[in-house]
């Protein structure tokens, strides 16, 4: 493509940027506020093993926690079509604020761990919701990439301004840091219940309702459609790759003489990329067939993290960084925007909902293959990942034949 067409297209995805309607960044808001007090998940560890219980106990508890990720994605997605986007979130927004509150004051561990898990299940259920939504409130291709380009960077920032936030609460006090996880939520809440408002309904053929008394029935009709299942797949197997970077890279960096501080310095660099770049670059791959973007930020991803097993120093080690954090850069918001293109717009949520379960299924499993993995032996890990990557960049690309 030359300079021209580049321009033109880079130009267009600006102009989708400052058209965006206000329902995109109320969302965004909602998510930034949300994910700055979302402390739970990242200290729910630190709080147990400081309470006395042992490291597989609290591994438990993540498990529970991660099981109800999965649930309260797939319920999210058929409260999404059903009740509406608005009342799905604060619904979510509001039960994952009181359980969350009541966590620093509960006893026994089996009450702990079956609290954790409701907070599992609510905390996932305004995901597909808040993207339908997004959703809802666009009608072209550079909107919808311009739109989860914007929820992705409030979530990004959140969740920086979170980590920093929640190590200050966590050295004073974990009552503060739950109750101030659970105004967060509250606050979500608020805005999307003072500011969002459903978009009107779009009518449908009457077949396309689901019957109450058969509420899987969306579900079926959306795995029905083989480009779905295509990108189900993908995540799975790409969720899996790229959640090695918390797994695969920090025994690496440890097996290699590095410190736990090397590692959060990579991990920052990380970060800091992102937040800089990942507005420009998806600017820049806008003008590209989707199917293809995503093949390459996967291949990417799987590179640069298959490679770390090569590296020994910080230097060698960051430009792995670099290579598998332009992937998913490349990628992230591209294919929440490619998934919205493949709803037909009576099961957005649905579909979004499947995107959740595919999602935490990969995060979920990927510590616990890639631990085992690296436990046989370290080669084995990367040489899984190198391969999971190619197929996951393999799923991407569009079967022979399709349009």
């Amino acid at each position: 493509m030359n300079t021209d067409q580049r321009g033109v297209d880079e130009s267009r995805f600006r102009d989708a940027l400052r058209g965006l309607p206000a329902r995109v960044w109320i969302i965004s808001l909602g998510i930034l506020v949300n994910r700055v007090g979302n402390f739970l998940p990242v200290f729910i560890v630190l709080y147990l093993t400081e309470r006395g219980y042992s490291a597989g106990a609290a591994g438990l508890v993540l498990g529970v926690a991660g099981l109800g990720n999965v649930l309260g994605s797939a319920f999210g997605g058929y409260l999404a079509d059903r009740i509406g986007r608005r009342w799905t979130i604060v619904l979510s927004a509001v039960t994952t604020a009181g359980l969350t509150a009541v966590v620093p004051f509960l006893g026994p561990f089996p009450i702990i761990t079956a609290v954790v898990g409701l907070i599992g299940v609510t905390s996932q259920v305004y995901r597909p919701a808040a993207a339908a939504a997004l959703l809802d409130s666009v009608r072209t291709s550079q909107q919808r990439l311009a739109a989860f380009a914007v929820f992705r960077f409030a979530m990004n920032v959140g969740a920086a301004l979170g980590g920093v936030i929640g190590g200050v609460l966590a050295s004073t006090s974990y009552v503060e840091l739950f109750v101030g996880n659970a105004v967060a939520c509250l606050l979500f809440g608020v805005v999307v219940a003072v500011l969002l408002r459903d978009a009107p309904r779009q009518q449908t053929d009457p077949d396309d309702a689901d019957s109450p008394a058969d509420t899987a029935v969306g579900y079926r009709r959306a795995l029905a459609d083989r480009r779905l299942v295509r990108f189900l797949l993908m995540t799975v197997v790409g969720e899996f790759v790229y959640i090695q970077s918390t797994v695969g890279l920090p025994l690496h960096v440890t097996e290699v003489g590095l410190s736990a501080r090397d590692f959060g310095l990579l991990i920052g660099l990380n970060g800091l990329v992102v937040l800089a770049l990942e507005l420009p670059i998806t600017g820049a791959v806008s003008r590209y067939r989707p199917e293809y973007v995503l093949a390459i930020g996967n291949l990417l991803i799987g590179a640069g993290l298959a490679l770390t097993g090569l590296m020994t120093g910080m230097v060698l080690l960051s430009v792995t960084v670099l290579i598998w954090t332009l992937g998913e850069m490349m990628s992230s918001s591209v294919a929440a925007a490619y998934l919205g293109s493949l709803a037909p717009p009576r099961l957005v949520g649905r579909y979004q909902g499947l995107y959740g379960v595919a999602y935490t299924a990969g995060t979920g499993t990927g510590p616990l293959i890639g631990g085992a993995l690296y436990a046989i032996g370290p080669w084995t890990l990367w040489a899984v990942v190198a391969a999971a990557g190619l197929l996951a960049a393999q799923l991407c690309l569009p079967r022979r034949g399709a349009a």
